[in-house]
């Protein structure tokens, strides 16, 4: 037995995961709030864990957390290839955003198995620890930690919003795993996602070939002011680190706007600050923006206002602001041999796709830094995300799924 150009995925099987999965941390009515570490989190992966030890993967756990479930070939001296996203969500997240890409991966697993096909390479499906960031601050870190980005040190000493530090809940929940966090030779890596934007759903498409990122810039500043008394305190004495943090974001914000007639994004994503109380003034402040555009020159200007306006709100808060991290990603990052690959199977089975680029963050921007990757983009609902409305139907993923298959196999076989 073995694959065929006519083998297909069992739809119906991989559904079923995806309505297990929505019933794990469930948020919003038909939605999901399953924050990376938390105990919602530590139950899908257990769930995840026993569907791969089903299908007869052997499972290891790295020192992030990442799940990797191995299916060996018929060469396991063959680096292997990586097929995987994320199980974590948004705070107010939908059922399918980075979960549709890990459950895919075993829907590839689990059709291979059916058709009694042993690949020459080893697949590996694989759960990326906090993608979203929705808890810990950055995203997608453990697949950063993974391609050494970050020291995994600091990733464990990450304090979270409700004051968790990363590697006490990584032990809380049982998945600190004895696999370093490191990457080692890697043939290929896929991702499946849903689009997360509008653009395959208003076009009827069935599927998106993903040829780059929207290149991204983005920081986390820091703002120092002082205590004193709303009342009293005249104006030109105030040293409001909450309002200069404010005007910040409103900066960036204009930047959006100013860019936008060409599809450029800013965004003013987050604003803490400390006391934050009535009464009294905030002496500290944090905020985190980035800007996007489809053109990395005007990405870089766009970053430029961005850094300046940080200065100048500061400045006009009378407060010191200071950059406390940055980061870029996006734009020609995926294999031209992978997408060329993908596009012909789309082609090959009849499906109506078209080449689109990517507009969000993914672990796959990251895993392209360290080896061939490329992405498959499923349609959604109106491109609704980060939002317990995001909805598809199970024919959304057909030819995603189908072609996911397809592009593993041959790669897998060479």
């Amino acid at each position: 037995m073995s694959i065929t150009p006519d083998t297909r995925v069992d739809l119906d099987r991989f559904w079923s995961t995806i309505e297990a999965s929505g019933e794990i941390g469930k948020g919003r009515p038909g939605g999901l709030s399953r924050l990376t570490l938390g105990d919602a989190d530590r139950d899908m992966r257990d769930l995840f864990r026993s569907w791969c030890e089903e299908a007869g993967l052997s499972i290891e756990v790295d020192a992030a957390g990442n799940i990797f479930g191995r299916r060996d070939g018929t060469d396991n001296d063959l680096p292997p290839i990586l097929i995987g996203s994320h199980l974590d969500t948004q705070i107010n997240g939908g059922r399918f955003d980075g979960i549709a890409g890990v459950l895919a991966g075993l829907e590839v697993i689990r059709s291979l198995n059916d058709a009694g096909h042993v690949t020459k390479r080893p697949i590996v499906v694989v759960d990326w620890t906090n993608e979203e960031g929705a808890r810990f601050s950055p995203p997608m870190v453990a697949s950063g930690c993974f391609v050494g980005k970050y020291d995994i040190d600091w990733v464990h000493d990450l304090i979270g919003d409700d004051g968790a530090r990363f590697g006490d809940e990584l032990e809380r929940i049982g998945y600190n795993g004895e696999r370093a966090c490191k990457a080692g030779e890697i043939d290929a890596y896929y991702e499946l996602h849903i689009e997360q934007g509008p653009i395959l759903d208003a076009e009827n498409r069935q599927v998106g070939i993903v040829t780059g990122g929207y290149p991204v810039r983005g920081m986390r500043a820091s703002f120092k002011g002082q205590t004193s008394h709303t009342g009293p305190t005249p104006m030109d004495l105030r040293k409001n680190a909450l309002a200069a943090g404010a005007r910040w974001l409103t900066a960036v914000d204009d930047i959006g706007w100013d860019f936008a007639v060409h599809d450029g994004k800013a965004t003013a994503a987050r604003l803490t600050a400390w006391p934050n109380k009535p009464g009294i003034l905030s002496d500290t402040a944090e905020a985190v923006c980035d800007v996007r555009h489809p053109d990395p020159i005007t990405t870089r200007a766009m970053a430029e206002k961005m850094r300046r306006a940080l200065f100048e709100s500061a400045a006009r808060c009378g407060c010191e602001a200071q950059i406390e991290d940055e980061w870029e990603w996006g734009g020609d990052i995926f294999d031209h041999e992978m997408i060329d690959g993908i596009r012909d199977e789309a082609v090959r089975m009849g499906f109506n796709w078209r080449d689109i680029e990517s507009q969000a963050g993914h672990d796959a921007y990251f895993l392209a830094t360290h080896c061939p990757t490329a992405m498959i983009f499923a349609p959604c609902e109106n491109g609704i995300t980060h939002n317990n409305e995001e909805n598809c139907t199970p024919e959304d993923f057909v030819a995603g799924l189908n072609i996911l298959l397809h592009a593993v196999v041959k790669r897998a076989d060479r």
